[in-house]
């Protein structure tokens, strides 16, 4: 190109060309070259049973996913992984936010490695937002000596609108991880109320962690998860609130006597304990162990494996359902105008879920 500038005009004036710049993708970049691998089933439940904690994790997300095609690849993962399963303790750890779960779940961890050996797999469940539906996923953060072990898998999950706080994959996750070598699962939930009942149908003890100054007997009463609770706990009892912490555990023990005994036979214990300072764990553990030598003395233990076996086959029949009719083209087409039609006042709610329903099963 050439400049003006160089014309008879400017004389001692001369503009260079210049240089010619280079791309700023680099020419030796192959395309695909970074795509991940990805694979197959076998290869997955090889790398699954060799604990392999990468692969692991592929199959989590797998599990996750809303993908017909990655639905169906997990469950052939799933079905493979489950001969494997079985062979471990499941404790559920619930209670109210800034309660310490992730805090105590740190030191439990540390105290239950060091002390039995064998590997566990914590499983810290965070809640999804209603509007964005986004989680933050941060549980793993507070967890910073259990982070580091190798023979510790922390997955923390997004609840995605699930009952109960428990993500909707959670026991099939169990399943992998038991398959992967792991012996103790920890199910860290959202926080407490009376759909908690999900988690408790997955775990062989269910941990509720109280505060101190919550309430008094009456309160405790209230509160229908004390019902599904094997043992409760009550954290924070160090410096200056050790005192409302015994008395928030007498209370408590006390407003357990108004509930019927549960079916295991088993009375549950009330504990203080402190999970910043690390005081008090092993008394807690003594009771969570204490618990597993009775069920399993009295059969119990084998008894709610196969309640939760026969539960979790009619919750997958009403997911599957529920999905089905969703997805079906004809209520698709229809359920806009049913919609409308019960926001402009025409019909009733029940109206038309009847008349969608009534067309799904061909009743018209």
């Amino acid at each position: 190109m050439e400049h003006p500038e160089n014309s008879k005009e400017y004389k001692g004036l001369t503009v260079n060309s210049g240089v010619e710049q280079p791309s700023i993708v680099n020419p030796y970049l192959k395309r695909g070259r970074f795509k991940r691998h990805e694979l197959s089933v076998g290869d997955m439940v090889e790398g699954i049973l060799k604990g392999n904690v990468t692969v692991l994790s592929q199959a989590v997300t797998l599990i996750e996913s809303v993908n017909p095609e990655h639905q169906a690849k997990a469950q052939e993962v799933i079905d493979k992984c489950l001969p494997h399963s079985g062979n471990s303790v499941r404790i559920g750890i619930s209670g109210v936010p800034g309660a310490g779960k992730s805090t105590s779940i740190d030191q439990f961890g540390i105290h239950v490695l060091d002390r039995f050996g064998g590997k566990l797999a914590v499983l810290a469940i965070d809640p999804s937002s209603e509007r964005s539906k986004g989680s933050i996923l941060g549980d793993k953060t507070r967890m910073e000596q259990l982070a580091v072990r190798d023979d510790a898998f922390i997955r923390p999950s997004p609840t995605a609108g699930s009952l109960g706080g428990v993500a909707r994959k959670t026991r099939e996750t169990i399943i992998l991880c038991e398959a992967a070598g792991y012996d103790k699962i920890f199910v860290e939930t959202v926080g407490v109320g009376q759909s908690e009942t999900a988690c408790h149908s997955m775990v062989d003890f269910f941990l509720l962690i109280q505060l101190a100054g919550t309430g008094d007997e009456l309160q405790g009463i209230k509160r229908g998860i004390m019902e599904i609770s094997d043992g409760i706990v009550i954290n924070k009892c160090d410096g200056e609130n050790v005192d409302k912490c015994h008395l928030a555990a007498r209370n408590f023990r006390n407003a357990l006597h108004f509930f019927p005994a549960p079916d295991s036979g088993w009375q549950p214990k009330v504990l203080c304990y402190s999970g910043f300072y690390g005081t008090g764990i092993k008394e807690v553990w003594d009771m969570v162990y204490e618990y597993f030598d009775f069920v399993k003395d009295n059969g119990y233990f084998y008894y709610r494996r196969n309640e939760q076996s026969k539960y979790w086959m009619y919750e997958s029949i009403n997911e599957h359902l529920r999905a089905n009719f969703y997805n079906n083209p004809l209520v698709q087409e229809r359920l806009k105008d049913a919609e409308r039609s019960v926001l402009a006042g025409e019909r009733t709610s029940f109206a038309a879920a009847n008349e969608l329903l009534e067309m799904y099963f061909n009743r018209k």
